[in-house]
Parts: structure tokens; sequence; C-alpha cells
């Protein structure tokens, strides 16, 4: 498969982008260069009379801030520092809190915890606001500036401050940094030749530690699997197709994109050279599950390959492009919008699951409840989630329709359902 990497770009995307005809860019460009007339002229003014005398090169770059923060809230500048770190996001390893954020509304925004950081231990939720960092307000802060505060040496304290729907007031959470090494794949035998596969991150080695997981479990007998993309917040674009093709027919669609840039029009196929393409197959998804995590549920519930329960996913259908700048900067630009196999766009709109398996809701305290260490053994935790729990009895459905229907394929077809788990009052 060409490998196509969201986090790398050349300057030429720029360069194209103009696009369009010659007498047309003689006039785009005539009103570019207007307009940086008026630019220059405030720059000028600021420098000169401004009651502090600011580096140049700080106003720049607060110039190009405000410049993308009018794009998309996934679009930002990132100074080289940031553009370093930034790097550092798909190695797997970094000093942090182990979450994932975006911008909602203009509002820094929880996307998920990463199981096992100091995040996930604190409690924090997909959808919570963060609206300090450290007392320092998030209003009208870039996201490459709020990872970059949250960031840092492991053993440092950050404090964050945080509004969740049914909170009467904010929250201050007392977080302390660790080394994050974020170990992509969780493997479980459930028994009966069910496996479960937990997918934490699409990162570059995420697409091999999946072939490890399933290889092992085929020869153990597999025979149908969970795919657990829940609180998956996303990754590398390459890495959600890698992971798609394992389980769809060679050269079927698994997701394409479209942008104004002509090289930014992709289609993505499989082409696997070893496929698990007909045994059982779930996918669980909720609201901390983005971006690749939704190509991956959006193919292969568009194919027809699984059925997926859960919750309706975060809607992130977007492509950024980090783009190198001469001075050891980068832009991070949205540059295009994916589609699943049928063309159903997911930005803003999330993957609707084909069963609907609400969790019980939590109720609403004055500060985030601590979750538990996990149990010496995983299954006995997977045993107490019910999302898991009607998973495997899809996969027994899927089974026994096979059976009674030999030579048709495993999976039953999309249909919703609104499971509802039992709440009892103390």
């Amino acid at each position: 498969m060409k490998k196509a990497f969201v986090t790398g770009a050349l300057l030429v995307v720029l360069t194209l982008s103009l696009g369009g005809s010659a007498a047309s860019k003689v006039t785009d460009n005539a009103a570019t260069y207007e307009q940086l007339r008026l630019f220059t002229e405030v720059l000028s003014i600021v420098q000169n009379q401004y009651v502090d005398e600011v580096p140049p090169k700080d106003l720049i770059y607060n110039a190009i801030k405000g410049t993308l923060r009018g794009l998309d809230p996934h679009s930002s500048f990132l100074d080289p520092d940031s553009y370093r770190e930034m790097q550092v996001e798909t190695s797997g390893s970094f000093g942090g809190l182990g979450i994932e954020i975006t911008l909602k509304d203009d509002i820094l925004t929880v996307v998920a915890p990463i199981d096992g950081t100091p995040a996930y231990r604190a409690g924090l939720h997909t959808g919570d606001r963060i609206i300090k960092i450290d007392g320092l307000a998030t209003k009208d802060m870039q996201l490459a500036d709020a990872v970059k505060r949250m960031r840092g040496k492991p053993g440092t304290k950050v404090v964050i401050t945080i509004v969740r729907e049914g909170w009467a007031e904010p929250k201050d959470i007392d977080l302390v940094r660790e080394q994050i090494r974020v170990q992509s794949v969780k493997s479980v035998e459930m028994g009966d030749g069910i496996e479960y596969l937990k997918l934490r991150q699409f990162q570059e080695q995420s697409p091999h530690d999946m072939d490890t997981a399933l290889e092992k479990f085929s020869k153990d007998g597999m025979k149908a699997l969970i795919l657990d993309l829940r609180n998956n917040p996303g990754g590398l674009l390459t890495a959600a197709v890698e992971v798609s093709e394992k389980f769809i027919d060679d050269g079927k669609l698994v997701v394409y994109t479209e942008g104004r840039v002509r090289n930014q029009n992709m289609r993505f196929s499989a082409h696997a050279k070893r496929g698990y393409v007909q045994m059982p197959m779930v996918i669980l998804i909720n609201q901390g599950s983005a971006s690749a995590s939704e190509i991956v549920a959006g193919a292969l519930q568009d194919w027809g390959r699984a059925v997926v329960v859960g919750t309706q996913s975060f809607g992130k259908g977007s492509v950024q492009t980090i783009i190198p700048l001469s001075d050891g900067s980068g832009l991070r630009l949205t540059t295009a919008k994916y589609f699943t196999p049928k063309g159903r766009s997911i930005h803003g709109k999330g993957i609707t699951p084909d069963i609907v398996v609400e969790l019980p809701k939590e109720p609403a305290t004055t500060a985030p409840k601590e979750r538990p260490l996990p149990s010496a053994d995983p299954l006995e935790d997977l045993k107490k989630d019910v999302q898991v729990q009607r998973a495997i009895e899809v996969i027994k459905a899927m089974k026994t329709a096979a059976l009674r229907r030999p030579g048709t394929p495993t999976q039953i077809g999309a249909r919703s359902q609104v499971d509802k788990p039992q709440q009892s009052q103390n």
C-alpha cells in the first residue's frame, strides 16, 4: 500500500493551492498584495507606537496565529518548540497527562483520556471542557499552545480546571505528568473462540502490533473478533487504512479524501497480503472514538464487514497536513475532508452504531470520580462491561445465522436499536 502520512507534506502544497487561470491569478495576487500593504502598515504602527516594545518575530507569529484561528479549530501555527513536540505525537512516548484534546465550539474539549494515564485515572471524560490550565484561562488559546502547556517533564504538576455537564461549578484537577508510553494494542481471549482486541491509538507501529496479536489469535483458534475503538482519538490516516485492509477484501475502497488541491484528492484501497475477511466481527465505538477510528468503523460498516456497537462517535472527519516552514516552525493545516466508501462525510456527525448500547450514567457530582485500577484479570473487567457483553451476544447471533444459512456472509444487516442497562438507585 502506498503510504501517505497526514503528518508530512511539502511546501509545494502552498504553491499549488493558488490554482485558477492566469488572469484570475493576476487579479487574486493584486488583491492579496493590497491587503498585505495594509498589514505592513499596521505592523509598522504597532512597532513604533505601541506602549511596550514587542519583538518583530512575536508580532509576526501572533499575526499568523490569528490568521489560522479564523479558519477552523484544527488549523494552527506551531512555533519551533511546538513543531518539535508535535513530531513525538505518533511515536507513542512523551511526557504529559495522557489526554487527547480538541477545540469544539471554540472551547478546549476532551476527546478522550488514554487508558492508564494520569488523565484517565483522575476520571476525566470525553466532553469535559478545560477552561483553565495552571490558572490561565484557555479562552482564545490555540490548540497547540494548550498541548504545550500540559506536556512537560515527568514528575511535574499541572492543575486543569474543567466544566462538566451536570456540574454546578468548575472543578480544579491536580495532575502529575508522567512519561506516557502508549501501548497501542491490548488483547484478551474471551473464550469460545471469541477474541478481544483494543486499539488505543493509530500510531506508526499499530498495524504491526495488530498483526502480532491477530497471528497469536489465529494459532489459538480464533473464530470471531471484537475490535474495541472506544476512546481511541485517532492518529495516522495510513495506520487506519492498514488496519482496515486486514478485514476487507483486496481492492475494496477504505476511505477517500477531497480537498482544494489536486494532490489532496486521494483514494485508499485495501491491499492486504493476509486478511481476516470471513470471521464474524464487532467494532465498539463511543463519543471518544474520533478521526482514524471513524475511518475504520465507517469502512467496515459500509462494506457490511462488521457490526458496529456502542454510541455515536466524535465526528472528526478532516485531514490535517503538517507543513514545515523555513525557520523550524510549521503549519498544521486542514487540507481535506475524508469520506467513507459509500460517500458519507463523518465531519460533525460521527458514525452511528448499528446497535446502540449506552453505559449507565454516573450521578452528577462536584468532582471527577477516580477510576479504579484494572483488576489482575482483564477478563473480569470485560465481563462487567455491558457494551462488550452485548458484542458477544451479537457475535453468537451472527454465528447462529451463518449455521442456518451455509454459504452466506456471517454478518447481520445494519439495524438500529437501543440497549439501556439497568440502573439501581441507592
